[in-house]
């Protein structure tokens, strides 16, 4: 039973096994790739567009005020004037934009 299974599966085409494995490397492209992509670049816009004097959030779930920007770096102001130094990949919102109110387009 087994040597039969071996010997059919021997004679399979090259281009049958080939459309499987492109079939998924398209898959694992649209559906891992392409969005992490899309994400970053994003995420490049956000640091990019960041002033002093936006509210933002950082990864740690740090809340604070742009005081200094640098090239790498922000300085934001937390509670009370503290002041703490972070590296400019550590930003995850721009709290501004994201508490910015929204204008309501359907009229009641």
């Amino acid at each position: 039973m087994i040597s039969t299974i071996i010997l059919q599966a021997g004679g399979s085409n090259m281009l049958s096994t080939l459309v499987p494995m492109v079939l998924i490397m398209v898959v694992f492209y649209f559906f891992m790739i392409r969005p992490q992509v899309k994400k970053s670049k994003e995420h490049k816009k956000l640091v990019a567009d960041l002033k002093k004097g936006d509210k933002i959030v950082t990864t740690a779930g740090i809340h604070g005020k742009i005081v200094e920007l640098n090239d790498l770096t922000f300085l934001i102001e937390v509670e009370s004037g503290t002041k703490i130094r972070f590296d400019k990949s550590s930003i995850s919102l721009d709290a501004t934009k994201a508490s910015a109110p929204k204008i309501d387009t359907v009229k009641a």
